[in-house]
């Protein structure tokens, strides 16, 4: 069993200390056979959660050394991002990364993996509130604070609480496909996977009337995603110009419409490339890239993998 180690340091934040649990625990075959085992580990003495409930004693049955047998490692948000993780944490993760574990963090969990020199010449990303101080401490980390995770394969981070949550059903859904983690998903009442970037929650505003919010407009957008839509369509099939156009997305979903067009269309080639036995040149014309050059070239970027190679990964589960 895929065995899945949430390390907690001292003012770890009890949401993010819950939700691997929450999530790998509850993931299981279609047979209801479970998927992961979680362990929580704490340096030695254990920890405090931090302040936001008051003090409590986090005592886990699982110290450091768990960490080397772990599968996959999770680092949840810690109250005290300028303090030096102790050695010995530091340690034994570059130890397990050594070996191949797979390495997340959640909210700024990625100070952790920063301060062990994981993140180096790698993109990432963290709560948007601390993103500024983890540029400035940890220059060599590639930093994109306006998304909601970064899957750089071996290394994962995400931005804060909820957003936790969004990287660990990836991680399901990476190890056994969509359908695992949309029953995962179902169980714990989210959506399988959100759209948009951390820029929708750090500013949003209502629109002024119902007639500015979006909703039938992506809908419209989903159920067209094989056409070649250019701005001045999209505009004109929402009865606005491109500039109101432009500044509704920005104001609602936190991207422009070609950014969100885009991942649309990933997200549809990566359920046809699971779902179906279609060659990539049609999987390309259906998700609406027109070309399997193009289709590589954004599926590359977004995904991190070939379509070809993504296909083989899922569908083999």
């Amino acid at each position: 069993m895929h065995v899945v180690a949430v390390l907690a340091l001292d003012g770890v934040v009890a949401f993010d200390l819950a939700v691997p649990g929450q999530v790998f625990g509850v993931t299981t075959t279609s047979g209801d056979v479970p998927l992961y085992e979680t362990r929580v580990c704490t340096p030695p003495g254990g920890v405090e959660t931090s302040a936001v409930l008051g003090r409590i004693r986090v005592e886990a049955p699982f110290g450091l050394d768990a960490l080397a047998s772990a599968d996959t490692i999770v680092v949840p948000g810690h109250d005290d991002v300028r303090s030096a993780p102790p050695a010995a944490v530091l340690d034994a993760l570059r130890d397990a990364a050594s070996r191949g574990a797979r390495i997340a963090s959640i909210c700024v969990g990625a100070f952790v993996l920063a301060a062990a020199g994981l993140l180096d010449g790698r993109r990432a990303t963290t709560h948007w509130r601390f993103a500024d101080e983890l540029a400035r401490r940890f220059p060599r980390v590639d930093l994109d604070p306006s998304v909601l995770y970064v899957d750089g394969g071996q290394v994962l981070t995400s931005a804060g609480v909820a957003a936790g949550i969004d990287l660990c059903l990836h991680m399901v859904r990476r190890d056994h496909g969509s359908a695992t983690a949309a029953r995962t998903a179902r169980r714990i009442i989210m959506p399988p996977q959100r759209d948009g970037g951390q820029a929708q929650f750090i500013r949003h505003e209502d629109p002024p009337d119902g007639q500015a919010a979006l909703q039938p407009l992506l809908a419209w957008l989903e159920a067209n995603l094989h056409r070649p839509l250019t701005l001045d369509d999209i505009a004109r099939h929402a009865s606005v110009s491109v500039r109101t156009l432009t500044r509704r997305f920005r104001d609602q979903t936190g991207t422009t419409p070609q950014q969100w067009l885009s991942r649309a269309r990933v997200h549809r080639a990566q359920q046809l490339l699971e779902s179906t036995d279609l060659p990539v040149e049609r999987v390309a014309a259906e998700a609406g890239f027109g070309s399997p050059v193009t289709l590589r070239a954004h599926f590359s970027r977004r995904v991190g993998a070939s379509p070809l190679a993504y296909r083989s990964a899922f569908r083999g589960r």
